[in-house]
């Protein structure tokens, strides 16, 4: 068994097949893949990796199991998913899985080539643990699959609690050990026990709270729109595949991106934070709906005109349109007098969270400090927002000013 020192669980034990797992390359790359990706930009002290992310899932799922009085060879398959569900990230985490996705076809938790063949493979048949459970359980599939992704699963409540602790941002602190001890299996059903509206409510109000000031922090979003844009540059030249991307660390693609002429502008951007700026940001209702469901093809063929509009170079214009508004822990079960319910029809106060996240909402339209102006006019005539309720450059010429120390 080894004993290893957490920063947010203190002392983590591991044993049996995740000891062995630990080992593999597939799971030490994870040292060089940073949990946050961009948001360090913002935060400095959020370098905490995915290795460390993995651990803390693997020491919460255990937790759970015991809870759970889940024993045996299911106990094995589950601690060694928690271990292992994050080996499919690439370089930066999330921040250019869409990229990957559209090339591949494959998002991160999509491992089964990593978790069948390989180190892994022969780790998990060494200890006669089933490879295509533990992918399957990765993807959140079956009973215990809820566990590990899912509405109430034991990577949610790690990555909140880790991130406040690394940003230094409150808002993520939860009571982890009260959600785990609240678990139960009702017909199949992961759920909260009875009397635990609130508790669910806890976990649904921090991931609300830490979205606006940590993962959609504009700077954070601004460089990850960055990054992504290289990303795609990068897979336009003829050296890197798709594939060879999806298992880079971050190390490795920020060297790829420094090597390469069509991406060193963006490498060099992000290794001096000379970050692009909002030239437009528009609210939800500003936008047209055929905008907000544009493709990506869509997206790039209106950044194109809208460099052409303002005469700059197209690789200075990013357009940035998130997803539409959504609250995927609202459908959490909880036990409310014996019935098991969606909790966003046990809570009032998931209609108002939902109201507050469509108010945060925000495109973005990005470019270098000094095309702002020009790129913001011409943005708000080709993608057709309003030019009221669009926080257009000019207007915030001054702001931005203001602003340097936090973009």
């Amino acid at each position: 068994m080894l004993a290893i020192k957490d920063s947010v669980h203190d002392h983590i034990e591991v044993e049996g097949v995740a000891e062995a797992l630990i080992d593999t390359p597939a799971v030490q790359r994870l040292r060089n893949v940073t949990q946050l990706g961009t948001v360090k930009f913002v935060y400095p002290s959020a370098n905490h990796t995915r290795f460390e992310h993995s651990l803390g899932v693997y020491h919460l799922a255990t937790r759970a199991l015991a809870q759970l009085g889940v024993e045996g060879t299911t106990a094995e398959r589950v601690s060694a998913a928690a271990l292992l569900h994050d080996v499919g990230h690439g370089p930066f985490s999330h921040n250019v899985e869409d990229v990957v996705h559209r090339h591949t076809g494959k998002y991160h938790d999509d491992v089964e080539d990593l978790v069948t063949a390989g180190a892994v493979g022969r780790v998990l048949d060494e200890h006669d643990v089933d490879p295509d459970a533990v992918a399957a359980l990765i993807r959140g599939d079956g009973r215990y699959g809820q566990l590990v992704s899912g509405e109430l699963d034991v990577d949610r409540m790690d990555y909140l609690v880790r991130d406040a602790h690394h940003t230094g941002v409150p808002y993520g602190t939860i009571d982890h050990e009260r959600l785990i001890r609240e678990l139960a299996f009702v017909d199949g059903e992961l759920v909260l026990r009875e009397g635990n509206v609130q508790t669910a409510e806890s976990l649904l109000l921090a991931r609300a709270l830490m979205n606006p000031t940590v993962y959609s922090h504009p700077v954070a979003r601004i460089s990850k729109a960055m990054l992504r844009r290289a990303a795609e540059r990068l897979l336009d030249a003829p050296d890197v595949a798709a594939a060879d991307l999806r298992r880079m660390d971050d190390h490795d693609f920020v060297s790829s991106l420094r090597m390469t002429p069509s991406t060193e502008e963006y490498a060099e951007r992000l290794d001096t934070r000379r970050l692009f700026k909002r030239a437009v940001w528009a609210e939800y209702g500003d936008v047209p709906p055929s905008l907000l469901d544009a493709s990506h093809e869509t997206l790039r063929t209106f950044e194109r005109e809208v460099a052409e509009h303002a005469d700059v170079d197209d690789a200075h214009v990013v357009v940035d349109v998130p997803s539409r508004p959504s609250m995927t822990e609202s459908t959490s079960r909880v036990v409310v007098n014996g019935d098991i319910r969606e909790l966003g029809k046990a809570s009032p106060l998931v209609s108002a969270l939902r109201t507050a996240q469509r108010q945060q909402w925000r495109l973005g339209v990005y470019c270098p400090r000094a095309e702002t102006e020009r790129v913001g006019r011409a943005a708000v005539d080709v993608l057709g927002l309003d030019v009221d309720g669009a926080l257009v450059s000019d207007v915030r010429a001054g702001l931005n000013a203001t602003l340097d120390e936090f973009q």
